[in-house]
């Protein structure tokens, strides 16, 4: 879809020179095209980028890349580097998720490149950051990364090995950082009618995906505890659950909401039973997390009822009550399920002979003027 056809294109009118590859860097780009930015995105002329000779074909270069333009440059080419810079000169944005370095060394780092257009915004992406010089050069990788800041310490219990995020999260993440912060360098240049350096890095991104407990461990330096599938609020009552088909999350967090879930579970005698709780619940008390004196036993209770009933009855019956609930599903389900429901809100993308159906954005926008 070029920008003059998108419903909703903020960025139209904006120029930016894309050098990255594989995920966090083309991600971030994807926004921009998406919101009306003309992306042009040079490629290696040895291959161009990697997405594109994945196992599962040209459609995960297509989800990433779709309504950019695509340059094919040799920077060691006297030709393709002038032209290179002279887009540089003319451009918005330049985003660099290269090796740290390798855009320094053709002259297109920066510095250079602010000489030649003093109100670029210019925006690098790497694992660790460039301002940390023990480590900016280092290579980085998705599961690297997630072992590197602790993330892979954070989900499971504590006798588990290290878990990985089963899908390239701080990739993701670090796009839409990059994505956020050049649309505020964006916002600055044109404020202060200068040029705007940025530094993305995946740690940086990571930390901001643990938002809560990375000011914690910041603060004080200690490690949160490995608590499973429990909820962060840490209520014994919400948490994974199996049922007689599946499993079911339920987010019983509340004591309006626990009475209304044993309410449907047939136990309301739980919530006045002092080896649960030192008080009995009350709907109408100021709202708090639920806390028990016995959380190992109250959740024995429910998972005992639990699994003699089936999770999409459970999830029906619990909604309309204000419990928090929703059972397990696969990503193509629930992909399914929300195409054929209108949950969402997506895109066609396409380009040669390649199309994917894309979440686009993730948020709708609409302009009434």
């Amino acid at each position: 879809m070029n920008p003059t056809e998108l419903p909703f294109a903020p960025l139209s009118g904006i120029r930016v020179l894309d050098f990255s590859h594989v995920i966090a860097g083309p991600l971030a780009t994807f926004y921009l095209a998406q919101l009306g930015a003309t992306v042009m995105k040079m490629e290696n002329a040895n291959g161009g980028d990697v997405m594109r000779r994945t196992e599962k074909g040209r459609q995960g270069f297509v989800a990433l890349n779709a309504g950019k333009q695509s340059h094919v440059v040799d920077l060691g080419n006297p030709e393709d580097l002038a032209r290179a810079l002279e887009l540089a000169a003319t451009c918005d944005v330049v985003v660099d998720n290269l090796r740290p370095g390798v855009l320094e060394r053709f002259g297109l780092g920066f510095e250079a490149i602010r000489a030649l257009n003093p109100k670029v915004v210019y925006c690098t992406i790497s694992g660790y950051g460039r301002a940390s010089a023990d480590v900016a050069g280092r290579a980085a990788y998705d599961h690297v990364i997630q072992a590197a800041t602790g993330m892979t310490f954070m989900a499971g219990t504590e006798d588990d090995p290290p878990i990985k995020t089963g899908f390239p999260v701080v990739d993701s993440a670090t796009g839409m950082q990059a994505a956020l912060a050049i649309l505020a360098g964006l916002r600055e240049r044109d404020r202060k009618d200068c040029a705007v350096q940025l530094d993305v890095s995946m740690t940086g991104a990571a930390m901001q995906l643990m938002y809560s407990f990375a000011c914690e461990a910041l603060t004080s330096g200690t490690s949160p505890a490995r608590v499973g599938n429990q909820g962060y609020s840490g209520s014994p009552t919400a948490d994974f659950f199996a049922t007689r088909n599946g499993w079911i999350a339920l987010g019983a967090n509340t004591p309006r909401q626990l009475m209304r879930l044993l309410e449907v579970l047939d136990l309301q005698h739980v919530a006045v039973d002092p080896a649960f709780f030192a008080e009995p619940l009350d709907p109408d008390s100021p709202v708090s997390f639920v806390r028990s004196v016995d959380p190992a036993r109250l959740k024995a209770v429910l998972a005992e009822r639990l699994k003699t009933l089936e999770s999409e009855d459970l999830e029906r019956r619990l909604a309309p009550l204000g419990v928090p609930a929703a059972r397990l599903r696969k990503l193509g389900e629930f992909a399914t399920e929300a195409m054929q429901s209108g949950w969402l809100s997506t895109v066609e993308l396409q380009a040669d002979d390649a199309t994917v159906i894309s979440p686009g954005l993730g948020f709708g926008a609409r302009a009434h003027c």
